[in-house]
């Protein structure tokens, strides 16, 4: 589920099983390049930048 997004700054943050994932809007697979808050999505975990994991292919 998105917690956050920036529209803005283009990115936001996806909550599973307690672990929150940062992503980028052009990780979005609809193109729109907006999440809404509440929204449930899917996505994939991946390695990130500075070593954490991030959310790929949300949708």
């Amino acid at each position: 589920m998105v917690v956050a997004y920036d529209d803005h700054a283009g990115f936001g943050e996806l909550e599973a099983d307690g672990t929150r994932y940062w992503f980028h809007c052009t990780a979005l697979v609809d193109g729109s390049r907006h999440a809404d808050p509440g929204q449930r999505v899917g996505f994939r975990v991946v390695p990130g930048h500075q070593g954490r994991w991030e959310a790929a292919e949300v949708g």
